[in-house]
């Protein structure tokens, strides 16, 4: 780890923590040349899947989309910012609890679904009314009936 300082390559760790998540390391260092101390935080990198969206394209996994997409199902709705994290993240890890290299971006959709419905039901009629293709108010009502 170069210095932040003095780019110098000589860098020493005197301390190591680990976060409360237990997700995080924060190294305390000291630059052997100018004698500064610094911090750095070592972090999991995850592998998401690419997406394959209905045209054929595919696109890099992006959680903000999917964040974007529940706040606009939630707009209005008793449900904080908060609970909306919440959700993404239990969405984030159970696709890479997949572990696969392509997702069809109608499968994000049915993770969304069952949180949003225990979460708020008005945000999830919101939020099936634009994941799930309907031909007509019929078929809507139908499908909303059954589940």
């Amino acid at each position: 780890m170069n210095c932040p300082f003095c780019n110098a390559s000589d860098t020493k760790v005197t301390d190591s923590r680990l976060s409360n998540d237990g997700l995080k390391i924060r190294r305390r260092r000291k630059c052997l040349k100018c004698e500064k101390r610094f911090s750095t935080y070592e972090t999991i990198e995850y592998s998401m899947p690419m997406i394959i969206k209905n045209d054929g394209r595919r696109e890099d996994f992006r959680r903000d989309k999917l964040i974007e997409g529940m706040k606009k199902a939630c707009q209005k709705r008793p449900v904080s910012a908060n609970q909306i994290e919440i959700i993404a993240e239990q969405i984030e890890k159970s696709i890479r609890d997949l572990s696969l290299k392509e997702l069809p971006s109608r499968d994000i959709g049915r993770f969304v679904m069952p949180h949003l419905k225990s979460l708020d039901t008005v945000a999830y009629v919101r939020f099936a009314s634009v994941y799930k293709t309907f031909k007509d108010i019929e078929e809507f009502v139908t499908n909303l009936r059954e589940e």
